[in-house]
């Protein structure tokens, strides 16, 4: 594998049955890998880290040329818990699904750089909210439903095989048909929302499990704690993980982020600066890649968009975005509404494959 920056990774079993399920479609999965980058050899090797960019794009562009609107889900239903490596052997110790779901999330970074999982308490529910880390100029849908999927399927199979979650939530418009989504699911999604994720019963989360308490999982677990000490990600990227969680709430401020870094606001811009970047050049960042998503992507009213944005008032956002992008956000979405279905039906340009 090419050794310069690459940005995130993610294990190659993120791809577990994608050349079968293309196959069975009648179409050449070989020739979408080779399109993207990727070889089919580095799906041979489940802990094989690939770019994550490269992955979202090949769903995209498959489920594209399929014609299949819900690809990533029938991906997300040939996964097993075995697929997660030695993460399983940790989460099938653990005494209830809601201390399995906190462990995934704890090791969750070494299975995929760009995902973030949160855990939030609302009375008798709990949301388990999924997010992407923005990659510039790559649609997520399908990257998105497939992480909803497979962490459907892992509380399926924490909980019971006959579990269902109150709600499905996903930010982007819905697809023509939702049949498919709602027998996967058991429940109708719901599209255009302002998160991803899933609602659960809390009660669910705490039922009671067997647990196997087995030499392999405390095996498992050390080597996990040694790959997450090993794993290194500077502040730039630290802080762009929490600017993404805490837009939405209004409160991502600097001094929230030095709070949450653990350090003092001077520490914080100190260790920006160290890498050639400021506080409000990575908000603006975070905030331009977010807001073509959703625009792009959903059906959300602009004023709806610049909350998620955490703008106080849809005035400042209105002057963010003529000031960034040249025009007001609802020309910038009418321009732009086809472009993403024409750039995925569109010949992928040439690029390196990545090899062995």
């Amino acid at each position: 594998m090419q050794t310069a920056s690459v940005g995130k990774l993610i294990r190659s079993a993120s791809l577990n049955g994608y050349i079968e399920l293309v196959e069975s479609l009648g179409l050449d999965p070989y020739a979408f890998l080779r399109g993207v980058g990727l070889s089919a050899r580095l799906l041979e090797d489940p802990e094989r880290l690939i770019p994550s960019h490269a992955v979202r794009e090949l769903l995209e562009v498959t489920a594209a040329a399929t014609g299949v609107e819900d690809f990533a889900l029938r991906l997300a239903a040939r996964r097993s818990f075995s697929n997660l490596g030695p993460i399983s052997l940790v989460l099938k110790e653990e005494p209830t699904p809601r201390l399995a779901l906190e462990t995934l999330c704890r090791y969750l970074k070494l299975l995929s750089a760009s995902l973030i999982t949160r855990i939030e308490d609302s009375g008798n529910t709990v949301i388990v909210r999924e997010e992407l880390m923005p990659s510039p100029g790559l649609a997520t849908r399908q990257a998105m439903e497939l992480a909803v999927g497979v962490k459907f399927r892992i509380l399926r199979e924490l909980i019971g095989p006959r579990w269902r979650p109150v709600e499905v939530c996903f930010t982007h418009r819905a697809p023509l048909d939702v049949s498919a989504h709602r027998a996967f699911f058991g429940c109708k999604p719901m599209f255009n929302q302002s998160f991803n994720g899933l609602v659960c019963a809390a009660a669910d989360l705490q039922v009671a499990r067997t647990t196997e308490n087995t030499g392999a999982a405390r095996f498992a677990r050390d080597y996990l704690e040694t790959a997450l000490r090993q794993r290194s990600e500077g502040i730039r990227e630290s802080c762009r993980e929490l600017i993404l969680a805490l837009l939405p709430g209004g409160r991502c401020t600097a001094q929230q982020l030095a709070h949450h870094l653990r350090v003092d606001r001077r520490t914080l811009y100190r260790y920006l600066n160290a890498e050639g970047v400021t506080f409000s050049a990575l908000l603006n960042e975070v905030r331009a890649e977010l807001v073509i998503r959703h625009l792009r992507e959903s059906d959300l009213p602009v004023g709806e968009v610049s909350a998620l944005l955490g703008f106080s008032a849809q005035s400042c956002f209105s002057h963010w975005f003529r000031v960034t992008f040249g025009c007001s956000a609802s020309e910038w979405r009418r321009q732009t509404m086809f472009a993403g279905s024409q750039a995925r039906a569109a010949a992928v340009p040439e690029r390196q494959v990545w090899r062995i």
